[in-house]
């Protein structure tokens, strides 16, 4: 039976007018398994404008053209942000758009802030700059790799780690801010800092808020609409640096609610231990016979 289904298989694969394998998915619906062929084009559409944002990037960047790198990063992160929810709200979602979204991750948020930061700063610091870069690029391969290994066991709500495209928006930002000025020792040194703190953050247990569970669809107070023109309005002024400030305080509420945390267990095991000494006392200074 098997080999009457995957000959039936072959045939159908065969049958494809172009000399190219044509992709199969099988798709669990109800008890049975049920076998697709092609790709769904929108959300794949938004994820190929992300990949293609973040090789603009690498392009742009290597002519020193580093505001146009930066903003490009930016632009990959809204475009990933959106292909996510085009398929869950158009019901496209498949196995390959996850892993071509994760491939796409790869090089907009992993290579292209590296390649950019290094043609920006880190190559005027030798093998310390590139091996920074590429322990930036290295760790966000891990972060996705990780990601992926936990969809289904980690809540929704929160990031285990600090996301590559966040990551990816602390040093795109901070290219950004400074793409005018000229790059000094201090400045190259700062920047390599900043982007192995980046790379530590994404390969680390830190615990992030996701904003996943926002409910777009929903509605909402008025006031909330109000907040978000606001935001908008704050970040019209000063694009570069706005955003460098939140991609800033993003990346250190994770560690600063990890510190938070800590303190108030350790300050409950201490105030435990101080209640049981009284018990113990008493019982020493009344012995039963």
């Amino acid at each position: 039976m098997s080999d009457e289904l995957n000959k039936t298989h072959s045939e159908e694969d065969d049958d494809s007018l172009l000399p190219f394998d044509e992709h199969v998915e099988e798709v669990q619906e109800g008890d049975k398994k049920v076998r697709h062929r092609g790709v769904y084009l929108l959300p794949n559409l938004f994820t190929t404008a992300a990949l293609f944002s973040g090789f603009y990037a690498i392009i742009t960047a290597m002519n020193g053209q580093f505001e146009s790198a930066a903003i490009a990063i930016f632009v990959a992160m809204v475009l990933d942000g959106m292909d996510g929810r085009v398929a869950r709200l158009t019901n496209t979602s498949s196995a390959f758009g996850e892993q071509y979204d994760s491939l796409s991750d790869m090089v907009s948020f992993g290579l292209a802030p590296a390649l950019v930061l290094f043609n920006w700063a880190l190559g005027d610091l030798g093998k310390v700059g590139w091996a920074a870069a590429f322990a930036f690029a290295a760790c966000a391969a891990l972060r996705l790799a990780r990601f992926n290994t936990q969809i289904g066991t980690v809540d929704k709500g929160e990031f285990v780690g600090l996301a590559s495209p966040s990551a990816a928006a602390l040093l795109a930002a901070m290219v950004w801010s400074g793409h005018d000025v000229d790059v000094s020792l201090p400045l190259a040194i700062l920047a390599m800092v900043v982007t192995v703190l980046a790379a530590l953050l994404m390969v680390s247990n830190v615990r992030y808020t996701s904003f996943k569970n926002i409910d777009f669809r929903g509605r909402v107070p008025f006031v909330a609409m109000l907040v978000v023109v606001l935001i908008f309005v704050i970040i019209s002024i000063d694009p570069a640096r706005v955003l460098l400030v939140m991609a800033t305080l993003y990346a250190l509420s994770g560690p600063a609610c990890w510190v938070w945390k800590r303190k108030n267990i350790l300050a409950g095991a201490r105030a435990k231990g101080e209640n049981s000494k009284p018990e113990q006392k008493e019982s020493s200074d009344n012995p039963t016979d």
